[in-house]
């Protein structure tokens, strides 16, 4: 379960030596700091059944392609500024990420509405990945819709193979209806004291946790808080 810590030095970037021959882009990559660059890349990087938690929070537009509008508006400026993630981009990040999380480890995957109704089985099609569990985030405020409006995301919680809590998940205090109202700092800020409590529930201190499109970098600031180590990165940096 564990990881080649050199390869991810604390204060210099990787040297390409140390790289896997392939990747195709050899970004460097250094553990608790804000890095720019391609998840993907940072994925085929790391080893088998390295990582006991990842998070992911994909830049889908599926709600947008099926309602037939883009992301258009004063409101929606941010997020239409942020590079969309395909389906089929999506999916090879879910892949990858099922490759590189240990046995009985988890991803926390972030979906809206939408794909909640929709589901995300196509997204796990092949992988070792199971969904497990559910949490609603109420974010306290309210937001768009067509008919009701959006006050509620969805974080679903999947384990890889095999799939066990006794020994694995250690704390049983946590609500499935999370209230947290947030200062957003990113069109995707995400609520820190969630994530730092399924951190807490999942992972030991010192353990790696993993988010390959970080975007406000909010999981690192969930993971230092408990003293656990980050690995991610964010196109934008």
């Amino acid at each position: 379960m564990s990881l080649n810590y050199s390869t991810f030095n604390d204060s210099e970037p990787t040297e390409p030596s140390a790289l896997s021959a392939s990747s195709p882009s050899r970004q460097s990559f250094i553990r608790n700091h804000r890095n720019k660059g391609d998840g993907l890349s940072l994925l085929e990087q790391l080893a088998n059944d390295a990582i006991p938690l990842a998070f992911f929070d994909p830049q889908y537009r599926g709600v947008m392609d099926k309602l037939g509008y883009g992301n258009e508006g004063a409101r929606q400026k941010g997020r239409a500024s942020l590079t969309q993630m395909p389906e089929e981009v999506i999916r090879k990040f879910i892949t990858e990420l099922s490759r590189v999380i240990a046995p009985s480890g988890h991803l926390m995957l972030w979906i809206d509405k939408f794909h909640l109704v929709e589901g995300v089985k196509p997204w796990l099609a092949d992988t070792k990945l199971e969904l497990v569990d559910m949490i609603t985030w109420d974010k306290g405020r309210i937001g768009m819709g067509y008919r009701t409006r959006r006050r509620s995301e969805y974080l679903v919680i999947l384990q890889k193979h095999p799939k066990k809590a006794k020994g694995v998940w250690t704390s049983h205090n946590i609500p499935d209806v999370w209230l947290e109202k947030i200062k957003p700092n990113h069109p995707h800020s995400k609520p820190q004291d969630l994530q730092s409590a399924l951190i807490e529930a999942t992972t030991k201190p010192g353990d790696l946790i993993l988010d390959p499109a970080s975007g406000g970098f909010s999981v690192m600031e969930s993971a230092l808080k408990v003293g656990r180590d980050f690995l991610g990165c964010d196109l934008a940096g």
